[in-house]
């Protein structure tokens, strides 16, 4: 009978139905000239998602693939790189130009606050000599519920020659990142987030100047080798290894899904969905790790109300009451939980979650008024007319 649970995490996201019933059809060829066709359109249609002219080309990994892409393919061994780090994710990207031997220098930020350009500015203008090859950024940093300023941190960097790599797996289509007007240079995004996708495809953009770079760089690499998965779609339209097909046939549907609703429709809708959780939150007196004008379209952290447990709030609502939420991550593991709102959300799952939370924490023994947080939303729903 409970075969049903919600999901509420920030990733994987909800499937919505026209995309499972494509999902469901039968097997294809990789190396036909019907799946040739499909990835050229899907290729271009990604453009638009990117607001790009670059080139997105298409992994059939996680999206930590295409950041691990993005480091093998741009990053020599020794190279000076820089890191913004303000969560989990900023960390990951230290982690995995380390392991490539890159001389990492990480600029730190408090968890739940903004990356700060102007740490960056200065840093940058220490350079002189422009030993810093690549700065590496996380446009929503899902950890924390945080929505990084990219377009102030790229304008901090200026005219320095360095390149300019963006983490945008959960920000790609909840947040604007205009890849060419604000002169991105590397941009990954992974499916199961805004695509509405299950994971298993990553996709990233390389502008000229990346490209170039990439032709210079040394550090191995096979499967992760963009020049031959660059190579493969210009010259035949195809992937040099043999790539996940079914989600690719979804992927098509996905953007067309996406396009008939339009990126700035996509936009507004995520900014309404962080409007309507926040307020909830604060109604139930609950408070947002981040503030307002750093809050994440995407997912919102919350922190733990009082002395109840978070892993007791997450485990009663999926348990319980079948709504899957998220735990912290690092080092606020224990001391939040997040509430995705991404892709494929109706306000109505909002209510359901809202109201599920009501009840978790009342069982939990919080001495809260049950209705408060719902209240709240629907007043804004009606408002709204939504």
């Amino acid at each position: 009978m409970y075969e049903k649970q919600s999901l509420m995490i920030p990733g994987p996201t909800n499937i919505p139905p026209r995309i499972l019933r494509t999902l469901g059809k039968p097997a294809v060829g990789h190396r036909t000239p019907a799946f040739s066709q499909l990835l050229k359109e899907v290729s271009t249609q990604l453009k638009e998602i990117y607001q790009t002219q670059n080139e997105v080309l298409i992994l059939t990994s996680s999206g930590t693939g295409a950041m691990e892409a993005a480091v093998a393919n741009f990053v020599n061994a020794g190279d000076k790189v820089l890191v913004m780090e303000n969560g989990n994710f900023g960390e990951r990207w230290g982690k995995i130009a380390t392991r490539y031997g890159a001389d990492v220098e990480v600029i730190s930020g408090p968890w739940g606050e903004r990356a700060n350009p102007e740490a960056l500015r200065e840093r940058i203008a220490q350079d002189t000599q422009h030993e810093i090859k690549a700065v590496f950024v996380t446009h929503n940093e899902t950890s924390t519920g945080v929505l990084n300023d990219t377009k102030a941190l790229r304008k901090a960097l200026q005219d320095h020659p360095a390149l300019f790599i963006v983490d945008a797996i959960s920000g790609m289509a909840v947040s604007p990142l205009p890849v060419d007007e604000w002169k991105l240079d590397v941009v990954v995004s992974g499916s199961q987030k805004a695509y509405m996708l299950p994971p298993g495809l990553a996709f990233i953009s390389v502008s000229p100047k990346a490209w170039e770079v990439c032709e210079k760089v040394t550090s191995p690499r096979f499967y992760f080798d963009l020049r031959a998965a660059r190579k493969s779609l210009l010259e035949k339209s195809t992937t040099p290894y043999t790539p996940a097909t079914s989600l690719i046939i979804a992927l098509k549907e996905t953007l067309e899904i996406m396009l008939e609703e339009g990126l700035e429709n996509i936009y507004e809708r995520h900014a309404f969905y962080r409007t309507l959780v926040r307020t909830a939150v604060k109604a139930l007196g609950l408070e947002p790790l981040a503030g307002d004008e750093a809050a994440s379209p995407a997912v919102t952290a919350i922190k733990k109300p009082g002395d109840i447990d978070v892993k007791a709030i997450t485990k009663l609502m999926r348990d319980k009451h079948n709504v899957l939420i998220a735990g912290g991550q690092g080092k606020l593991q224990t001391e939040i939980f997040r509430i995705g709102h991404l892709g494929y959300v109706h306000v109505n799952d909002i209510v359901m979650t809202i109201a599920a939370l009501e009840r978790t924490l009342k069982e939990l023994g919080m001495n809260i008024q049950l209705g408060q947080g719902v209240a709240a939303v629907q007043e804004l729903l009606v408002k709204a007319g939504k």
